[in-house]
């Protein structure tokens, strides 16, 4: 489930840093000279904030003082990989009865139910208000689709989110189904939506930054004709639904806050067939195209790992 995000651009910013003079106690690792530093400047640790930071920084209590963001204990990942074993045992459950001629309450009730049986929880019911426990987006509808009596069509795109809580961990992943036979277009914008999936999660390694992922999946979005959604970013997320930070779907690369091992988001890119502009309906929360061109979105939870990242609700991309 996407955080709205008020970020309406990337700005660099020039406000003058801290001096940081911090001792590390439960990471061994340095920051290198070439890394980004960890100010968040966007510049070279070198050519930043090297002589006035103790390379031995206490990473963990670094990011939380400077972003909120909480760096994740071993034993909280082994409990948000529980609970994203059950997101996909749910999406595997979904899988079996998306066709046209079903509502979407029938997907809600599919969803509820069985994360209810398996000791779970629907993150989503009466979060802020939220009516029901998944997020259902046919066709125009971007994210944020509240179940009801809306039939399935053959043809029809179908975004499912499902965010479930697991003895106190959030994870959470969406995946757009085809229901019946596709259009050309429809084929199109799904295949490009998974693949913008894909590049964002590539990139994604201790020492680079939130900016790079941004920047590979708008560069890769724009040149196959698609736009990125805005208003909706991915999220930090395990201890609670949204955490910091904001994964924006769009940026410059070596921009934003570095990223490190054990931290844990949601990268989650929203395209467009037709224009990025946003419609809210009236209902407070179903987000659409303001064109009505089809919508389609993807997501997966990961960790950082040492190399790279470690999805936590895997599928194949």
């Amino acid at each position: 489930m996407g955080i709205f995000s008020r970020t309406k651009k990337i700005t660099d910013n020039k406000k003058k840093r801290k001096i940081l003079v911090l001792s590390k106690k439960e990471d061994n690792r340095k920051i290198g000279r070439n890394d980004p530093c960890p100010c968040g400047s966007g510049l070279k640790y070198k050519k930043c904030c090297m002589k006035t930071v103790n390379p031995k920084t206490d990473i963990k209590s670094y990011y939380l003082k400077k972003y909120g963001i909480r760096i994740k204990t071993p034993e909280e990942i082994e409990g948000i990989r529980k609970s994203g074993i059950l997101v996909m045992e749910t999406h595997k459950e979904v899988e079996k009865i998306i066709r046209p001629g079903i509502t979407t309450d029938e997907i809600n009730t599919l969803v509820h139910e069985f994360t209810l049986k398996n000791g779970g929880i629907p993150a989503p019911l009466n979060y802020r208000g939220y009516p029901k426990s998944v997020c259902v987006s046919i066709n125009e509808v971007i994210c944020h689709g509240i179940p009801g009596p809306r039939v399935i069509k053959d043809g029809d795109i179908v975004n499912v989110d499902i965010t479930t809580i697991l003895n106190g961990f959030y994870a959470d992943a969406n995946y757009t189904y085809f229901a019946g036979t596709p259009s050309e277009d429809a084929k199109k914008l799904v295949f490009n939506c998974r693949e913008a999936l894909k590049r964002g999660l590539e990139v994604v390694a201790p020492g680079a930054t939130i900016g790079d992922i941004g920047y590979a999946i708008q560069s890769f979005a724009e040149q196959q004709g698609c736009s990125v959604v805005r208003e909706f970013v991915g999220h930090g997320v395990g201890i609670e639904f949204h955490e910091p930070p904001q994964v924006l779907h769009f940026g410059r690369r070596g921009f934003g806050v570095p990223l490190v091992e054990n931290m844990t988001f949601t990268i989650e890119p929203m395209l467009n067939l037709g224009k990025k502009d946003v419609e809210i309906l009236d209902d407070g929360w179903t987000a659409i195209t303001r064109d009505r061109s089809l919508s389609a979105q993807f997501e997966q939870t990961i960790v950082v790992t040492e190399n790279g990242y470690e999805s936590l609700t895997p599928f194949d991309l």
